[in-house]
């Protein structure tokens, strides 16, 4: 099915296509809506302007740990370039293609670009060199997962309601924030078992964490794939780390750019990449949107509650973009995520994590007074966990400066 033109019913296939209307459409069955939310953990007043599903999208918007993403590193370090992507360019990014995505498969929408936009609210600062810091100084402590870290964002450390701690959003929204990547209580594996963020929020709500997310969620978590498997190439040949000539290997990307080469002989790089780039993602999302309808049309759902207690994820790729995808995250690992370049700028960044992490946990008195206050002794599990979400809480620039005033004699104490 071509998802952006279609046959109106009746209609001769030898005229030319209508375009698809592009105002929102009627949602499907088993489309999540906000008017049968199962509600928010402290009861409120609806918004007589917004949907459930709005609201929490603008709580999330309006929240300090979203603008704090645009200072947190995606691939490079903050301070690498202003143009590369961060994890707040990211997020916006995601939120674009699972919002067209849901629209496109008469999904909610609104439900699909608020999990978008929440997904990378707990990582924390220096990518995924800070996340691997954390778990491997909060081992015997619990451990640490950015998923885990979101919910507490969202439901604890955010402070700016009187009447309640985090932002107060929707089951469904809270879900798709821990499940988009599916059940977490799957053979073995009991809810003791789990990151502390869910462990402590499961004794408050129930997120039936055996089953599969709204099918907005798994929207969301593919629209991330999506995303950053596009971006990264397109920042990681603006760095430099790999060219053109490189990827000519690697399936659908290595014809697609062949494809513009062939096309546009003249065009100048910048715009080569560009151009490939789209096409790529435009390749992804079809094939999304095709195999997703599949997977619908054979499971006929009538309801949200019949997506979640499916066996399988219904939001997925077909098995040969699968494979592409498989063999394209394969080149970025060897060829991005492990250069030299970005070995060296992840082994400082591990380093700053670990020094900050080992330094208050001995010493939480050097913890600034907002957070010290909740402190316990030295060494304990309850200092592990509070250093554990003040540094998740940072950015790069405040970690790097935080070190700087703890580790360099010479730094002024402020």
């Amino acid at each position: 099915m071509n998802w952006a033109l279609r046959y109106p019913p009746g209609m001769d296939e030898t005229k030319p296509l209508e375009p698809v209307s592009t105002e929102r459409p009627p949602l499907k069955p088993y489309a999540s809506r906000s008017a049968e939310s199962r509600g928010r953990l402290f009861p409120e007043p609806e918004s007589k302007t917004r949907g459930a599903f709005q609201r929490d999208r603008d709580r999330i918007i309006h929240s300090a740990a979203f603008r704090r993403l645009e200072y947190k590193t995606q691939v490079f370090v903050n301070h690498e370039g202003d143009s590369f992507r961060t994890r707040l360019t990211h997020s916006l990014e995601v939120s674009q293609i699972a919002r067209s995505v849901c629209r496109c498969l008469g999904l909610n929408e609104d439900l699909g670009e608020t999990l978008a936009l929440a997904h990378d609210l707990g990582h924390p600062p220096f990518g995924h060199a800070g996340e691997d810091a954390l778990k491997e100084m909060m081992k015997p402590f619990g451990g640490f997962d950015h998923n885990a870290q979101s919910l507490r964002v969202v439901t604890k450390l955010e402070a700016r309601y009187a009447d309640f701690d985090g932002l107060n959003l929707t089951w469904e929204t809270l879900e798709g924030v821990v499940k988009h990547n599916g059940p977490l209580l799957r053979g073995r594996k009991k809810l003791e078992d789990l990151p502390r963020g869910i462990l402590d929020y499961s004794a408050a709500q129930d997120l039936e964490l055996a089953t599969y997310a709204s099918a907005e969620a798994q929207i969301a978590a593919i629209a991330d794939d999506i995303a950053y498997n596009n971006h990264d190439i397109d920042d990681g040949l603006r760095a430099g780390l790999f060219s053109i000539d490189d990827l000519k290997d690697v399936p659908l990307v290595g014809p697609v750019f062949h494809e513009v080469r062939t096309k546009y002989p003249e065009l100048d790089q910048s715009r080569t990449i560009h151009e490939a780039i789209r096409r790529m993602i435009g390749e992804m999302v079809e094939d999304l949107l095709n195999e997703t309808q599949k997977r619908i049309d054979a499971a006929a759902p009538a309801t949200p509650a019949d997506i979640r207690h499916l066996d399988h994820p219904v939001a997925q790729f077909s098995d040969e973009m699968r494979a592409n995808d498989r063999a394209l995250k394969k080149f970025l690992f060897e060829n991005m995520y492990r250069h030299y370049k970005l070995n060296r700028m992840t082994s400082k960044a591990r380093r700053v994590v670990v020094d900050l992490f080992q330094l208050l946990l001995a010493e939480p008195g050097c913890l600034p007074t907002e957070w010290r206050k909740n402190a316990g002794k030295p060494g304990t599990r309850e200092t592990a966990e509070l250093v554990c979400d003040y540094i998740a809480d940072m950015t790069d620039r405040l970690a790097l400066d935080e070190h700087r005033r703890l580790f360099d004699l010479q730094s002024r104490i402020s």
